[in-house]
Parts: C-alpha cells; sequence; structure tokens
C-alpha cells in the first residue's frame, strides 16, 4: 500500500482573506505535481482532506489527474495540531493506495510516526506543495519511497 501525504499548496495569509484559499502560487503548484503524478500513472483509491479550504482545493486538484471520478472527502482529526496517532491507527486498516492533503506540523508528526514511531521527530522536510510517497512493506513497515518538493517540479 502506498500512501501520499501532501502538505496543501501555498495559501493567502488570513488578514487577506480568513478562509486561507490557494494563491496563485498556490494553485500552480499543485496544478503542475498533479500533472506529473498524472503522467507517472499514479492513482489512488481515496483521497482526504482536512477541510479547511486550502487543503479540500488541494485534494481536488490532486483528484482530478490521480483519481478522476472519485470525490474527495473531508475527514477530521487531521488539523494542524491535531494528534496524529489516532489517523496512524485507522491507517492500518487500509489496504488500497491513498493520498491525504494536510498541514504541518500535523503532516511531519504523521510521516514521523509511521516511519519511526515517534510522532515529535523531524524525518520529511515538508513545505507548501510537497508530498511524500510513503510505503508500506509486507511486513507493516513503512518506508519513504519517494519524496518532491515544488523547486523540483516548477
Amino acid at each position: 500500500m502506498k500512501l501520499y501525504l501532501v502538505q496543501h499548496g501555498d495559501s493567502l495569509p488570513e488578514e487577506v482573506n480568513p478562509e486561507r484559499p490557494l494563491s496563485e502560487r498556490g494553485r500552480r503548484d499543485i496544478a503542475r505535481l498533479a500533472e506529473l503524478l498524472g503522467q507517472r500513472g499514479i492513482r489512488v483509491r481515496q483521497i482526504f482532506h482536512s477541510g479547511k479550504t486550502r487543503a479540500r482545493e488541494t485534494a481536488e486538484l490532486l483528484a482530478a489527474q490521480v483519481a478522476p471520478g472519485t470525490a474527495v472527502a473531508a475527514m477530521s482529526g487531521i488539523s494542524p495540531n491535531d494528534p496524529v496517532e489516532p489517523l496512524a491507527e485507522r491507517i492500518k486498516g487500509w489496504n488500497d493506495d491513498a493520498l491525504v492533503a494536510g498541514h504541518m506540523p500535523f503532516m511531519g508528526r504523521l510521516a514521523a510516526l509511521l516511519l519511526a514511531g515517534k510522532g515529535e521527530s523531524i524525518i520529511v522536510a515538508f513545505q507548501p506543495g510537497s508530498v511524500v510517497c510513503l510505503e508500506r512493506t509486507v511486513t507493516g513497515v513503512w518506508v519513504v519511497n519517494w519524496m518532491l518538493r515544488p523547486e523540483l517540479f516548477q
């Protein structure tokens, strides 16, 4: 099983728009990421986001390429400062490739918990518009398959 963890794209500051939608740069970065993933044949069966505008927009842009015809779904418990253990436990029951679009520090802590068993460690260098592909081996251990950051696909 592959799990794609995506930090939402660059968003507008709260002072500009309290909903914090994606900025033009954020839309451009995520659209390019989606195109790249689609060209590489990456497909997922489910896409989740935190419910916040910037994460939903990120998930929707990605879904068009990696899960055509699949509706994205808001998931509670994945806001920036939520504990990561409940989602890590839930993921244990997943068998199909999935994508989760969320926020820092949640995404970083989730990756650290899955990879090293410690959610406080910093293991993945997320930045807005980044994706890391984690893969669960047959023994149930998570490994980093690959990672992309916006400067690599500009």
